[in-house]
C-alpha cells in the first residue's frame, strides 16, 4: 500500500471533521496544514498532527504532498485545486466545486489533469440513500412519477457577519442553494438522473441588509419522465431533518436523513431505521455522517485505480443543474440543460 501525504487548506468547521478521517485512515499521513490566519493552522496541527503554514502555496512548495484537501471558502475551490493539479497533486474538494460558469469551465479542464479530482458529496454514501436506489433499481417500485425535497433549517445573522465570507454573492456565490441544499439537489440527481430544466425563484426573507445572496430558494425540476419540486430555505426556527420523497406507481419512498418510509400501493408499510455510519468524525448532525465513507472511498480509488464516484465526470450533472437553477432565478425564466 502507498502512503499518501495529505495537506488540508483552510483549517475551520468542516476542516475538523476532514482531519478526524484522515488521521484514522490507514496509507495517510496528515502532513501539513496551512490557513491565512496562523493560529488556526496551529490549533489544527496540534489537534490532528502535521505542520502548520501560513499559505497553500508555502505548504506545496515545502511539503512534498500527494493530495490535498480543500476546506477553504467557495470562491478558492476552483483555484486551489488548478494550483494543486499544476503541481501534481490530487484534490479532495468540499462542496461546491465551482461558484458560476466560468469557474466550472476551469474545473472541468481539470479532467486532463495527471491528477484525480474528487468531490465532497458525502450524502451519496447514507445507507438511506443506498436504500432509496436499490428499491428503484430492483423494478418494484415501477417508474417514478415525480418527487419533492425540503430542505428547512437556521441560520442567524452572526453565521455570515463573522466568517468573513459568507452571505456575499463575491465569495460564497450564493446563500441556500449552493451552501447548505446542494447536497439535496445533488440527492435529486442521483435518483432522477439528469435534469432537463429547472424554473426557479429566490428572495432573502429574514437577513435583510445582512446577506445579498438568498436565503429561500424554490425550484421546479423537469426530469426525464417526472417532475420534482425543491424547497429550501435557511430562515426556518431549526435545523429540520431534510425530507425526500418519491412517488413512484408502485410505492411511495420517503426519507428524512436515516430514516426510511415504503408506503405500497397495495396498502403495506415499511419502515427502515437505519444506523449511521461509522466515522471517526462526523460534525454536526445535518452535514450527515458519511464523510468517512466518502473520503475513504477516494484513497481506496487512489490506491486501486477504479473511477471515484464523485469525480469530474460524476457530479457533472449536479454542477449544471445548481448553475442552471441560480440563472433561472437571477433572470426570472425557465431554462433549457
Amino acid at each position: 500500500m502507498n502512503t499518501y501525504r495529505v495537506g488540508v487548506v483552510g483549517c475551520g468547521g468542516i476542516a475538523q471533521v476532514h482531519g478526524g478521517v484522515l488521521r484514522e485512515l490507514p496509507g495517510v499521513e496528515l502532513a501539513a496544514c496551512a490557513d491565512i490566519r496562523p493560529e488556526r493552522a496551529q490549533a489544527f496541527a496540534e489537534t490532528f498532527g502535521g505542520v502548520p503554514y501560513p499559505s497553500l502555496e508555502e505548504m506545496l512548495e515545502k511539503e512534498g504532498l500527494n493530495c490535498l484537501h480543500l476546506c477553504t471558502p467557495h470562491y478558492l475551490h476552483t483555484p486551489m485545486a488548478k494550483l494543486a493539479a499544476e503541481r501534481g497533486v490530487h484534490v479532495f474538494t468540499e462542496k461546491p466545486p465551482v461558484m458560476n460558469r466560468a469557474q466550472w469551465e476551469e474545473f472541468q479542464a481539470l479532467e486532463q489533469a495527471p491528477v484525480r479530482v474528487g468531490v465532497c458529496f458525502q450524502n451519496r454514501y447514507n445507507q438511506s440513500v443506498h436504500l432509496l436506489k436499490e428499491v428503484l433499481a430492483s423494478g418494484e417500485a415501477g417508474k417514478v412519477l415525480g418527487a419533492r425535497a425540503f430542505v428547512t433549517w437556521h441560520r442567524e445573522a452572526p453565521y455570515y457577519t463573522e466568517s468573513g465570507w459568507r452571505g456575499s454573492l463575491e465569495t460564497e456565490g450564493g446563500g441556500v442553494l449552493i451552501n447548505q441544499s446542494i447536497h439535496t439537489l445533488d440527492l435529486l440527481v442521483q435518483f432522477l438522473g439528469r435534469a432537463k430544466g429547472v424554473e426557479a425563484t429566490m428572495a432573502n426573507h429574514h437577513l435583510k441588509g445582512v446577506i445579498e445572496v438568498e436565503d429561500t430558494l424554490e425550484a421546479y425540476l423537469d426530469f426525464e419522465g417526472a417532475h420534482a419540486l425543491f424547497y429550501a430555505t435557511t430562515a426556518h426556527c431549526a435545523d429540520s431533518p431534510v425530507l425526500v420523497e418519491l412517488v413512484c406507481e408502485n410505492v411511495t419512498l420517503r426519507m428524512e436523513e436515516q430514516e426510511v418510509a415504503l408506503s405500497w400501493k397495495d396498502g403495506t408499510k415499511e419502515h427502515f431505521s437505519l444506523a449511521q455510519p461509522k466515522s471517526p468524525a462526523t460534525g454536526k448532525a445535518y452535514w450527515g455522517a458519511s464523510h468517512g465513507l466518502c473520503i475513504g472511498d477516494f484513497y481506496h480509488c487512489l490506491e486501486t485505480g477504479e473511477r471515484f464516484l464523485n469525480d469530474i465526470p460524476g457530479i457533472r450533472d449536479t454542477a449544471e443543474l445548481l448553475l442552471a437553477t441560480y440563472q433561472s432565478a437571477r433572470e426570472g425564466r425557465a431554462v433549457t440543460l
